[in-house]
């Protein structure tokens, strides 16, 4: 999938305690609101993540609708019940110009 952003990777990390993982991602993103204004007085376009999708051992965990108001590189912490170490984590998301990203990660201990 392309990303516009220098490929800066998410940073995604799923720690395994017992039956449960907690899994963080933060995803870098300027998050730009539409609102604001540049040097010059004209308004920086709307630029965030409209969508953002966790699933893992391919069942649908998180589907998320953002809008403008989410802050610059956004952070995500959930908790998965039932993981196992080895177990595949994807998390993708898509922004208002269409650009996407996914990638995998493996939870472990």
């Amino acid at each position: 999938m392309s990303d516009t952003q220098n490929n800066n990777a998410m940073r995604i990390r799923a720690q395994l305690n017992g039956d449960k993982a907690t899994l963080r991602v933060l995803i870098p993103h300027e998050m730009e609101t539409g609102q604001r204004k540049d040097g010059s007085g004209a308004l920086v376009p709307a630029w965030f993540i409209n969508e953002v999708r966790i699933s893992w051992k391919g069942r649908e965990l998180l589907n998320a609708e953002w809008g403008p108001s989410v802050s610059k590189n956004p952070f995500i912490q959930i908790v998965i019940r039932g993981a196992k170490a080895g177990d595949k984590v994807t998390v993708a998301w898509v922004d208002n110009r269409g650009n996407r990203r996914s990638e995998d990660a493996l939870i472990g201990a």
